[in-house]
């Protein structure tokens, strides 16, 4: 089964690349043409060396020899330069091919990676899939660069030194065609036993990859809770796992040269026997030896590397096929067939009867119904696990739902397209997590036709433009990777503006302020509220204070809506929970 599956995997790396090298066919042609002229000329020199010995020593008179031989050194020259042209031209037009084949590739690999849906990436490491396209894009290079250099010098030379040995004596053709046959056969069937074990590897790589950018990623946490020794032996375990791979197939390629060592031997001897045998009853010249020797030679030099050409592409193979199998994953969530373009007019949002569980065992929603008006304000509380969180991933299509329909404006939202969908909904998440670009660019991304002084400006409103003008490079100022350059509350801020600038119909802000101080909240709750105008809003808050102006508020638990209503009507609620929350929290305050 594994076995197969492996196989099948490598078809379809395969097929991938057949299909990406398809579009440059001229340039496939003259890469091969050229390979394959400047092979059959190399294999021929060695017919004109015979021709040289033979004549050196034809005893004929010195004159005549050295006119046969400066004849046959000029022929060696045209032939040579010819090679030497022919193998520059596959060069340069190799260059060409590979080069656009591995872009198209690279960005066959961002296409398709992104289309996957939050739950595969929230699945996968970042560094692993990094390194799966990193290593597919790679194993193409290589293995073209096999079949242009190696394999096909390999089968025109092969071919033309039978094709000459069978024209010399019949016997000699069938001792060379029927080594060469069994010796590739044997490195066939040991390269494709390797394989499995470099997928092992491969894997095994790929997950202490995985683990490296993890720890990378989480080095705060790793030396302040005192990680440090369990993360070192964590990581030594994982590469010990990959020791013993390296080590095993390592000893099975020395193995192996042993092997081919011995078999060029018994060929080199038996041959060499019986070409002295032909030499004997004058079947056989001085030029003929020669020859041989070349040919021997050029064969032991292309079948030598066969072994390790035929390893080294199943390896690239085995490296390839985790970004074969993301190619081959269905991707989670996919718009529908002949999917419309969401238009929002009003933004109205409806739940009609909706289930929805992470897994079979883990139901969130049942029934669920749950409906917002035009330009309503609500917010949602609850306790952690409610289901506050899961509302928003279903409606930005994070998920899709088991049951049930989600409506914007009467238009359900699953035949809709996904990107009509986001560009009608701006979202301030909790954490934002920004890209290692200038401030500049994280804030027009919400706007990518955005002025500079409409950037400008959305910065003034979420006041983020007054820490950004005090760094020496102002909005031209790198944040760094997810943004770790800058604080929490100026992460949220610069998320803020950039929700301004998107100025969609419909806006979320789940915790939108939870990293902000006091102060800094007070001075964008008006940049809030005027972002808010005249747009369907969804909050998700656990201080109740940032919430008090809100149209509706409405209490979730278990998945299901326990309480709804404004400020004020929920506090009037006797036992209430919002109530008791408020009073809780209120308390708080007050104590301080």
């Amino acid at each position: 089964m594994y076995f197969s599956n492996m196989q099948s995997n490598t078809q379809k790396t395969l097929k991938i690349y057949w299909e990406h090298s398809k579009a440059y066919k001229l340039e496939t042609f003259i890469m091969l043409f050229s390979a394959i002229g400047a092979a059959a000329l190399g294999v021929i020199v060695p017919l004109y060396f015979k021709t040289f010995f033979d004549i050196l020593v034809s005893g004929q008179s010195k004159d005549v020899i050295y006119n046969g031989l400066m004849s046959t050194l000029i022929a060696i020259a045209l032939i040579e330069s010819t090679q030497w042209v022919l193998w520059r031209s596959t060069a340069f037009s190799s260059t060409y091919f590979q080069s656009k084949t591995l872009t198209d590739l690279s960005n066959l690999c961002f296409r398709d990676l992104h289309k996957h849906s939050f739950s595969y990436f929230n699945n996968n490491f970042t560094g692993s899939l990094v390194k799966r396209v990193n290593y597919f894009v790679r194993s193409f290079e290589d293995i073209a660069d096999r079949i242009t250099w190696d394999f096909i010098p390999l089968v025109v030379g092969i071919s033309i030194i039978v094709a000459v040995l069978f024209s010399k004596n019949f016997v000699l053709g069938v001792i060379i065609i029927v080594w060469i046959f069994f010796f590739m056969t044997v490195n066939w069937i040991f390269a494709k036993y390797k394989m499995r074990y470099d997928i092992r590897r491969s894997k095994a790589e790929t997950k202490a990859t995985g683990f490296l950018a993890d720890t990378i990623t989480n080095n705060s946490n790793v030396k302040l809770f005192c990680g440090y020794k369990r993360e070192v032996n964590s990581f030594a375990k994982l590469n010990r796992k990959i020791l013993k791979l390296r080590i095993f197939t390592w000893n099975l390629d020395e193995i192996f040269n042993s092997v081919q060592t011995f078999l060029m031997l018994v060929l080199e001897i038996g041959i060499f026997y019986f070409a002295i045998q032909l030499w004997k009853k004058d079947l056989f010249t001085v030029g003929d030896f020669v020859l041989l020797q070349s040919y021997i030679l050029i064969v032991f030099m292309k079948l030598w590397h066969f072994g390790k050409i035929i390893r080294r592409t199943y390896q690239n193979l085995a490296d390839a096929e985790e970004m074969t199998e993301i190619l081959n994953t269905p991707h989670g969530i996919k718009d529908v067939y002949s999917a419309k373009e969401l238009k929002v007019d009003n933004g109205e949002i409806k739940f009609e009867k909706m289930d929805f569980n992470y897994h079979k065992t883990r139901k969130v929603f049942k029934d669920f119904n749950f409906f917002i008006k035009p330009c309503e304000r609500v917010a949602l509380i609850g306790p952690s696990g409610a289901g506050k969180t899961t509302i928003i991933k279903l409606l930005l299509r994070n998920h899709d739902v088991s049951a049930g329909r989600i409506l914007i404006d009467g238009q359900d939202i699953s035949k809709i397209t996904q990107e009509s969908l986001w560009e009608n909904v701006s979202l301030v998440p909790q954490d934002p997590i920004l890209f290692h670009r200038t401030l500049m660019e994280n804030i027009r991304y919400g706007k990518p036709e955005a002025t500079d002084e409409e950037v400008v400006e959305a910065s003034r409103l979420a006041h983020c433009h007054e820490f950004i003008t005090s760094s020496p490079e102002g909005y031209d100022t790198y944040v760094g990777e997810r943004g770790i350059k800058l604080s929490g509350g100026e992460r949220q801020r610069v998320a803020i503006a950039r929700a301004i600038l998107r100025n969609a119909p419909i806006l979320i802000l789940d915790e939108a302020t939870s990293s902000l101080d006091s102060h800094s909240e007070n001075l964008i709750q008006d940049a809030l509220d005027k972002l808010m105008r005249n747009k369907t809003v969804i909050v998700i808050a656990h201080r109740l204070s940032t919430i008090v102006k809100m149209d509706r508020i409405i209490y979730i638990d278990e998945g299901e809506i326990v309480e709804d209503g404004t400020h004020e009507e929920l506090l009037k609620k006797k036992d209430g929970r919002y109530k008791k929350l408020w009073e809780l929290q209120a308390g708080g305050f007050i104590a301080d």
